[in-house]
């Protein structure tokens, strides 16, 4: 079974036991979760409505922060005599991902839902 979930912006394949870098996250737990976008069966059955995808969590844990690779920018114009260079590193945390896992609600809450629409 596998998962596509998103987070800062940009969309991932996960599945059970994966690593995966996301952009720094600020979470003061070990431990997180997303809704995913889409879900695959093992059998290969497709899961893409919005009010069955509800049902399913992608569990995460952070195994901790670390670091992009180093982008330098340089600037120039000649025969001015400006120069400027500057650098970035993105901060990603790192994140092994747990399980993909369907929740279960109570019927009263399927209920409320299928009142509100």
């Amino acid at each position: 079974m596998y998962a596509i979930i998103r987070s800062g912006g940009k969309q991932a394949k996960v599945a059970e036991g994966d690593l995966l870098d996301v952009e720094q996250l600020r979470a003061s737990t070990d431990v997180v979760s997303f809704t995913p976008l889409l879900v695959v069966n093992d059998d290969g059955s497709l899961v893409s409505h919005r009010k069955e995808l509800a049902k399913f969590r992608v569990e995460a844990e952070v195994v901790g922060p670390s670091r992009g690779p180093k982008v330098d920018i340089y600037r120039y114009k000649s025969k001015t005599g400006y120069h400027r260079g500057i650098g970035h590193r993105q901060k990603y945390t790192t994140l092994r991902i747990t399980g993909i896992q369907a929740t279960t609600k109570t019927d009263k809450a399927d209920e409320e839902e299928e009142e509100n629409g």
